[in-house]
This record gives structure tokens, sequence and C-alpha cells, in this order.
């Protein structure tokens, strides 16, 4: 039977107008790598004669024989080449009864992130599963990430039935262990059905293989499953793209409404800074509108002049969106290099761009057993539930609320790569009722009493570069001029303000943080600050960096080769280094990022440590009058 319906002529108008009320059901399929994923859906298409002649024409096939459906999906030469999906590759196809969009992902673990985009806009899931190994690990992934991203139905695709001579007791099995895992996951409805995506059993049309089995095809149920209704009365969402103005008489803001709806005369509040007015006109390229909803691209003229550019989000008065800069989320990490809690991100919204810092990584989620974990990071692929600040208040709602204005991704500030991506859960309390005191005596003020201009001069380099020895030079020299300065060693700060904090890439980070924040501190109090720290991460120097104002953070790469740092060996620790007695030792066992563009930058050796701390003397003698230090 065709799912192409042959329409007359003169009742092509009346076919279109009924083919646009039909209902559109977006679903994914997922699993563990090689289980069929995309050879179901060309499968699907194929039986149902969705397949044009000229796709069908460049179709490989499998030893001369049949059919290489998969290709209809693997459209990468990398794909074909490996005969794995890479890509996520979305296919629209429509029947007489439902509109289709199917995202068919991967299920190699090195390429989650695009399981995680194709997921994200889903209301069902086809979870399949190799009859012939069960459930594996993947598996488990798939379904936690899809139920964590919204989706709320799932079919059971149990693949391969062939293979394993159509048995029920194997297809019983593997579906009573997946209810089992899947208990907790929240999802409204679980479908399994026996499937051969190669052969097509019980695809589109029951398999005379599987007599014992009584549910729908797969096409049948995917026409016919109740999704959610959608939900029209959500509130209002529209996240600013772009403030549009063509000439003085044009003011208007274009952006796709997120969710609800909104109407000519309807009152509108600008989220961040809680101004009104009411929209005046819904303006599209084919002309104005009275009424927008959701999924619409429009613009929107209001009454009243307000600061409504990119990043803000309107909204209904009567339920508005949180703004906030502390937030709880959980975390799918895609990057190579693990999150670090006190490392520096972009965090990323649909609008919105603001540096973000995780603050806390509360738990991972262990995937085999759902349970929550001690973790310092997460690794590739790991999910866990976080604490994160944001440099800028953001306006956002909880994800299970609102997908679109609930999620976001954190982008590695170095590369720009995606390395996470976040769903909203709520936002932290004290980011409501912790605000900065206001004091009566500025930093400007201390500073004057001192004569000085306050700042932080960060010194960075291997251990036994000669960063302490140098850093109490300067500090005598400066002394001797009358100025007020204090010195923050590494070694003096882990006796006290870190000793709770070991060597690992995270403790180091965070030991970074710590005295970043500290050394703030004694800045805002007029000082001139010393700091003397490995710090061997850009990133966290960057951070520390941002911390400061403008023009009073200076970086000082303290230049020693490591072979001259293992000669000194003033502590003796590159000897146990060099013997694996120390793990994590900077520049043996674990990495130092050199710095790109200090403000100073001093090869030691040659030179006396007095000599270099004259010559930073100098530099900061040369600044510009009323900058110096």
């Amino acid at each position: 039977m065709s799912y192409l319906q042959t329409v007359p002529p003169h009742d092509i108008e009346a076919h279109l107008t009924e083919h646009d009320k039909k209902s559109v059901l977006r679903f994914i399929t997922c699993g563990s790598v090689d289980d069929g994923k995309s050879t179901l859906i060309g499968r699907l298409l194929y039986d149902a004669k969705l397949i044009f002649e000229d796709q069908l024409a460049n179709l490989g096939r499998i030893g001369g024989r049949e059919i290489d459906l998969a290709l209809l999906l693997d459209g990468l030469e990398a794909e074909r080449e490996q005969r794995i999906t890479i890509d996520v590759a979305y296919r629209y196809f429509a029947t007489s009864k439902r509109k289709f969009v199917v995202a068919d992902t991967p299920g190699h673990e090195e390429y989650t992130r695009n399981m995680v985009t194709g997921a994200s806009t889903a209301d069902l899931a086809v979870i399949l599963i190799d009859s012939r190994q069960g459930i594996l690990q993947q598996t488990r992934r798939h379904s936690y990430i899809a139920s964590m991203l919204g989706i709320r139905h799932v079919v059971l695709a149990v693949n391969k039935i062939d293979l394993v001579d159509f048995r029920q007791s194997v297809f019983d099995e593997i579906a009573v262990d997946y209810m089992l895992f899947a208990k907790t996951l929240g999802f409204a409805s679980i479908q399994p059905i026996p499937i051969s995506a190669r052969f097509g059993d019980n695809v589109i049309s029951a398999s005379k293989d599987t007599p014992w089995y009584t549910g729908p095809a797969l096409l049948e149920y995917l026409e016919t499953v109740q999704l959610d209704p959608l939900v029209e009365e959500r509130p209002f969402r529209f996240p600013v793209q772009l403030a549009v103005r063509p000439n003085a008489d044009f003011r208007g803001y274009a952006g796709q409404v997120a969710s609800g709806r909104i109407s000519v005369g309807d009152p509108v509040v600008v989220a961040k800074s809680g101004q009104r007015s009411s929209v005046k006109a819904i303006v599209t390229f084919d002309g104005s509108l009275a009424v927008a909803a959701e999924g619409e691209a429009v613009t929107l003229v209001l009454t009243d002049e307000v600061d409504a550019s990119r990043g803000n989000m309107l909204a209904a008065p009567a339920s508005r969106p949180f703004v906030a800069d502390q937030l709880q989320a959980h975390v799918i990490w895609f990057g190579a290099n693990p999150m670090l809690p006190g490392r520096s991100y972009i965090l990323r919204t649909e609008t919105d761009s603001v540096s973000a810092t995780v603050t806390a990584l509360k738990h991972q989620v262990n995937i085999n057993s759902f349970a929550r974990e001690a973790a310092k990071s997460l690794q590739m692929n790991e999910v866990g539930v976080c604490n994160i600040s944001t440099q800028a208040p953001i306006a956002f709602d909880a994800y299970k609320d609102n997908r679109s204005t609930g999620n976001f991704i954190l982008v590695d500030r170095a590369t720009n790569a995606t390395v996470g991506a976040g769903m909203i859960d709520f936002p932290l309390r004290r980011a409501d009722n912790v605000h900065w005191q206001a004091t009566d005596v500025n930093k400007g003020a201390r500073a004057a009493t001192k004569g000085q201009r306050p700042g932080v001069l960060w010194f960075t380099g291997l251990s036994g570069s000669g960063k302490s020895t140098i850093a109490n030079a300067l500090d005598r020299l400066l002394h001797a001029r009358g100025k007020h300065t204090y010195v923050l060693d590494g070694d003096n700060v882990r006796h006290g303000l870190n000793r709770d904090l070991g060597f690992t890439e995270a403790d180091r980070v965070e030991n970074i943080r710590r005295v970043a924040e500290v050394a703030k501190l004694m800045a805002d109090a007029g000082l001139i600050v010393l700091v003397s720290l490995i710090s061997p991460f850009r990133d966290e120097r960057r951070m520390a960096r941002e911390l400061m104002e403008e023009d009073e953070f200076i970086e000082i790469f303290v230049d020693t080769p490591l072979d001259e740092c293992a000669r000194r060996d003033p502590k003796g620790l590159y000897e146990k280094a060099f013997a694996g007695k120390i793990a994590n030792f900077t520049g043996v066992s674990s990495p130092y990022e050199r710095p790109e563009s200090p403000e100073l930058h001093l090869e030691t050796v040659g030179h006396e440590p007095a000599a270099l701390a004259l010559k930073i003397e100098q530099f900061l003698d040369r600044r510009k009058e009323g900058n110096e230090l």
C-alpha cells in the first residue's frame, strides 16, 4: 500500500489545506553502535514508498543483492566509508495521517553531542536494541539523556529479531529488563516492538514470523501515538534576537516566539529590567499579524521606548521568567578535557552569551544505576548536577517548564568549541537574596590615602623558576618607596586558606580561583598585590584577569627552562617527580600552558632576581600618568 496518495488536480488546494492541518511528530532514533538505526529509517521510507526513484538509484547494494537502506541517512563520505552514523541526519515525510520529522542520531560515544542535538526538539525516541546483545551502556546513556531532555514517549525497537530466530523469549526478556531499567526515568509511555530493519518485519505492517506479537507495527504506532497536547496556556516568551531600527520612525524587536502566544494590544514586560509596555504591531516579511504563536518568527513593535537588546526577553507580565546569575543545572559534558569547577566558560542561551563558572559539581550521575556519585570533574559524555555562576544575570525558565528557554551550552573560551549542554533546574535562592553591600569608603578613597593606584601583579612560571624570589625583591623596592603592598605566595596560602586542596587539576583550578578572589579584595582595599603562583592554566589566569578592573591586572611570565628549574630544585621536588613519587607535577606529569601575551616576559637565565625586580619597577614607572602603581 502506498502512502503517497494520487490527488486530482481540482482537489490540490483542499489536499494542501488538509495536509497543513495534520499533526507533526518529531522523533529520533538512538541506541548503541550498529543497532540498525539508519537501516530502520531507510526501511520505513522504502516500504512506505516514500523514496524518489533518483534517491533509490543512488543507494548501494550489499554483496550485489540487497539495497543498502542506511545510505538514505548516512550521506557523509566518512559515514559511508566507516559504515557508521557521525552527524545527525534529518528526514521529513508524511503519511495520510501525520507529518514526521525524524532525526537519525549516531551511536558512538564520541558523537553523543550530536544525539543531544537531535533529541533536544523531539517528542518521541525510537531506541534500538540489538536482540543478540541486549541493553548496553550506550542504550542506558541515550535513554537517560532522552528523559533529561524532556522526551516523554519511547518506542523500544528490539531489532535483528531475525538473527535470534524470531524467538519471543528473547524479546520478552529485553522488554522486561528495559522496563525495569527505565521505570525511574519518567517516560509517559514505552512501546516495545520486535523488528527486523533489514527485512522489514513489523516496520510498516505485521510480520508473519512473529505471530506471538499482537501490538502495532512501528509506522502504525508512530501515526497514532497520543502526544502531549500543545500547551498554549504556557506563558509568553520571546527571546530578543535583534533590535531593528531601519529608520527614526521604526523600532522593533525581532525573534521567534518560544512559547505561548501574543496579540496586538497585549501587555509585555522586559525580563531583565522589568520595564512594561504593550504590543503595538506584529510585523513579518509577508505583512502584519494580529496574533503570533509558538514557533513563529516575527518582529514586535511596542508602544513604549524600552531597552530590550539581544539577549533580553519579552514575557507575559503575570508570569515572568527567572532572572538570576546563580542557577542549578544538569550538564552533559562533551569536551575531551574534563569539566572542572572554578574554570571559566562561555554560557550561551538561545540569544544571550555571558561568562560563567561552574562553582560546584554537586554530584555525577552513574549512567548504569542512576546513582548520585561524588566527583571532582566530569569526563566526556558524563552527566552531572552543577551550580553555575554567570558574570551577568540571564533570563530563563526551568527546563521542565520550557525547553526553549531552559537550556544552554557551554563553550570553551580558548577554542570556541561547544564542550557541554545544560538543562536548568532552578535559580539558586542566593541569586535573589545576596547583593553587594554598598559602602561609603570605596576603592578610590582607600587608594588615595595611600597615594597609589591599586593593582595585581600576577607572577606565573614553573616551580623553581624564581617567582617568589623576584616578587619578594620587588616587594622590598616598592615598600622602600612607601607603597602599600602584600605578597600572596602559593606555598603560604596552602598553609591556611587552601590547606584543604590537593594538586589534581580540579584542585589547582580552585586554588587559583580562591587566590584571585582574595587578590581582588586586597586590591579593593587599595593595596598593590603581588601574587606568586605557578598557575599553569591559561583559562584560570584569564579568569583572574577578568575579576579585576581594566589595566589593574599585570601578568608577569617568569620564564625559566625546565632543565634549569630541575637543576635548581630548591625543594627537592623535581627529583621526586621524575622518580614518579609526586603525581600531577607541573612540567613533568602535568602541563604548563605558557602565557601568550603577558605584560612582562622575564627570562631568568643569566639575570639576578634583584635586576629583574628593578626591571618590573621601571616598567611600572613607565606606565602613563594616572595609571602607575
